[in-house]
């Protein structure tokens, strides 16, 4: 089969390479549908994580069941099936608290920009639909895989609720995807921070009710604005750097919450300034098989369509402008069809 290799910052190729198999009984391959390129794949790219040798990229998926191991039921050859870039059992004791991507047996994906993947722990990480959707939708369930599910985990982490004020900082597809889950989750109020214009369209037509342009402390003095001086309810902090986890934390309210998914890179947070805030903090890896089969039902109904973060999509033996696209903000998000 065809895939992508990293081989040093900014050195994609798409190359030849040994077919999966399955090497346990809890595996499965599938046949790629359609993948993409991730945000969090740009820190490697950019070489702001070490690549000590070649090795393939991607983590997101969506396809058609080719093969299963002999304790794999849950799904058989020839299904369209989603699943999550961290894979899990779904029955340890973390995954029935609802932390499926710190199950016991947890294995994070990182060979799917291919034309085929094999899947760790399929069993409980594999959501089939009843039928073969329609392709139109396939990038939608493709963002439920991670942005979509990052984005509601951000959502949830900060908990949102009906009639709340929520602020997302970033407006990547992780950012975009969590204005999509504030309103889901019923924010009256959705402020969104970004500075580009392409961007702020797409934010505003997920049901972000204003913009912000500003950043750092200026930024926090806009949200204070605002929100009469107090900080919102919710700050979902999508983007993984110092300086967006301190721009989110400043603009949370006294007993509000962050969720916090961005990877972070050099993060260092206060400890006194967090106590006397009274902010809570939470995030880390979403937990996407937990809202796997919600979210595949409203991408089904229509009742979100967080593909629309998709503004590039080429075929797969062109990965590297994908990269390239994204490194230089010429696209938000890369589709990739094999």
């Amino acid at each position: 089969m065809r895939g992508a290799m990293i081989h040093a910052p900014r050195d994609i190729r798409f190359e030849t390479l040994d077919d999966p198999k399955i090497l346990a009984p809890t595996d499965a391959v599938i046949r790629t549908a359609v993948t993409c390129v991730c945000g969090s794949d740009l820190w490697p790219y950019r070489g702001l994580e070490p690549t000590d040798e070649p090795h393939p990229m991607g983590h997101e998926y969506v396809g058609f069941v080719e093969e299963v191991g002999s304790e794999v039921t849950a799904v058989k050859p020839g299904q369209f099936v989603i699943g999550s870039f961290a894979t899990s059992d779904n029955t340890c004791v973390n995954c029935r608290n609802g932390f499926q991507s710190n199950c016991l047996h947890r294995e994070f994906m990182s060979t799917c920009q291919a034309d085929y993947v094999r899947i760790p722990n399929a069993q409980g990480t594999l959501v089939a639909t009843d039928q073969v959707p329609g392709e139109e939708l396939w990038p939608s369930l493709l963002a439920v895989s991670d942005v979509m599910g990052t984005g509601w985990w951000a959502a949830d982490a900060a908990e949102v609720g009906p009639g709340s004020t929520a602020v997302v900082v970033g407006d990547g597809a992780v950012g975009l995807c969590a204005v999509i889950a504030a309103k889901e989750m019923g924010a009256e109020r959705i402020i969104a921070m970004s500075r580009h214009e392409t961007r702020q369209k797409l934010a505003r037509e997920f049901g972000a009710t204003d913009i912000v342009t500003e950043r750092g402390a200026e930024g926090v003095a806009r949200i204070r604005e605002l929100t009469g001086g107090i900080g919102a309810d919710s700050v979902l902090e999508c983007v993984g750097t110092e300086e967006a986890m301190h721009q989110a934390l400043r603009c949370a309210r006294p007993g509000g919450n962050v969720g916090f998914v961005g990877v972070p890179h050099g993060v260092a947070v206060d400890g006194q300034e967090l106590f006397f805030s009274h902010v809570g903090l939470r995030g880390g890896p979403a937990p996407v098989r937990r809202y796997l089969p919600d979210l595949v039902d409203r991408v089904l109904s229509g009742a979100i369509t967080p593909g629309k973060v998709f503004d590039l999509t080429l075929p797969l033996d062109q990965v590297a402008e994908g990269y390239a696209a994204m490194d230089e903000r010429r696209a938000i998000k890369t589709l990739l069809k094999p």
